[in-house]
């Protein structure tokens, strides 16, 4: 297999191990709320909400030292042990406690950071600036792919219920581990890339993919990582493109565990109301998928470079919030297990909240393509602490956003997210028009980004 080939083999087998671990992860995300809503046990006293906040507050911490673990014990591995945290956290809905459902909370906080930084490391290092563009669509396809299977089950064994048994939930949560196991053991098939640098020539990304046997070096490495971390944190590009990423923080949140909340909370869509959530996370994967494909694949062909996608990408967000604040009604993301019989300014229509999750998941994934795109460019080099930096500021917002969904109404929601979400674009352009700038002194392409 040429070297080509063996990176891009790497680069799919990445994205279909994700996509097993986060069918099983974001479908969880997906109904978790709803079912602890419909839980027997009086004993459990847990909340959808504080779980990802935790899960999201932890994850923002474990990004200061991730690079670090990533380091010494390298991609692969970090992100086999990372794998069975996420299988472990879904397991315990098999038969919640409230202790064991925030002690995994907080595991599956520091398992995410790794992994994630594992796989921004595994991207960088096979790819290079003519192929980050067409490998970062098609990690995101195969990855919001998993919103699409799980979801489809969902719908179908829901269907007509209007409360989740204990029979349901085990059945649903048993199968949800299992995937996620499959997709942690298929990490082993990712194939180390062979040194063809000089002796005695290495960049960040060898150092943090290569051989891990040698004790005397891991220590300096981990304490290399640490410091790149903190140094480009301050640097321009990164604190610009932090307030991008803080946006995909809050509407990764909306998306991923408010919405379908809203959806399965309003009663006037009678019987379909639970069913409706595997429909929501299907469309939405739908949307992530079409986008990964159109904006990543088709990234060669692409000679105005991202903004016009980005640009593309919140306009379709504006849309799909507007939609929603006219269609579902406000108390929704709050409602009681009794659900809610209020009307927005419309009366709520089950195929305008389906075509709003649609359009939720194209806006998600062009900015997330492009995100992926650009640091793999500017950071070819530090890649491990570049990806870190940018879980670590998306996980806080996410984790802030999961806060104040307990407790604000959905108008206060769409309304943070659409002046996060306009200044987060004016950032991203910013930050990209001095790339364009920069590959034009290079003598390069710009539609080779």
């Amino acid at each position: 297999m040429s070297p080509e080939s063996k990176k891009l083999f790497n680069i799919i087998i990445l994205g279909v191990s994700f996509m097993f671990i986060f069918t099983a992860f974001q479908t969880c995300g997906n109904i978790a709320q709803t079912v602890i809503t419909n839980l027997n046990n009086t004993d459990f006293h847990g909340s959808g909400y504080t779980s990802m906040s935790i899960i999201y507050g932890v994850f923002s911490a474990s990004n200061l030292i991730s690079p670090s673990v990533v380091a010494v014990v390298g991609p692969q591995l970090s992100m086999v042990v990372s794998g069975i945290f996420y299988s472990l956290y879904i397991a315990v809905f098999i038969q919640p406690a409230t202790w064991a459902f925030y002690t995994a909370s907080v595991f599956i906080g520091i398992a995410a950071a790794v992994l994630w930084t594992a796989q921004g490391n595994c991207l960088t290092v096979n790819s290079d600036e003519n192929t980050i563009g067409r490998n970062s669509g098609v990690f995101w396809a195969l990855l919001q792919s998993s919103l699409f299977f799980g979801n489809l089950y969902i719908y179908f064994a829901w269907q007509g219920k209007t409360r989740i048994s204990e029979s349901d939930r085990r059945t649903v949560f048993i199968a949800l581990t299992v995937i996620s196991l499959v997709g942690t053991v298929l990490f082993f098939l990712i194939r180390k890339q062979e040194d063809t640098k000089a002796p005695g020539e290495e960049d960040s990304a060898n150092e943090i993919l290569g051989d891990s046997s040698s004790a005397q070096n891991k220590m300096m490495r981990a304490v290399a990582a640490f410091k790149k971390s903190i140094r480009l944190s301050f640097t321009k590009e990164i604190l610009l493109l932090s307030v991008t990423t803080a946006y995909t923080g809050l509407e990764l949140t909306f998306f991923s565990g408010v919405y379908g909340t809203c959806i399965g909370a309003v009663n006037r869509f009678g019987s379909e109301e639970k069913s409706l959530i595997g429909l929501s996370g299907i469309f939405i994967g739908v949307g992530e998928i079409l986008g990964g494909g159109v904006f990543g694949l088709l990234s060669k062909n692409n000679r105005f470079g991202r903004n016009p996608v980005v640009m593309l990408g919140i306009v379709i967000h504006f849309i799909a919030f507007y939609l929603i604040f006219f269609n579902m009604p406000n108390d929704a993301p709050i409602a009681p297990m009794e659900g809610t019989d209020d009307a927005a300014y419309m009366i709520p229509s089950k195929e305008v909240a389906i075509f709003c999750s649609f359009l939720l998941g194209l806006g998600d994934s062009c900015f997330n393509t492009q995100l992926l795109s650009i640091l793999g460019f500017l950071y070819s080099e530090d890649s491990a602490p570049a990806f870190a930096i940018f879980k670590f500021v998306q996980s806080i917002c996410a984790a802030v956003a999961y806060f104040y969904s307990n407790y604000l109404l959905l108008q206060w929601q769409l309304l943070i997210m659409v002046v996060v979400g306009f200044f987060g674009t004016i950032t991203f352009f910013t930050v990209e028009w001095e790339a364009a700038a920069a590959l034009a002194a290079r003598g390069s392409d710009y539609s080779s980004i």
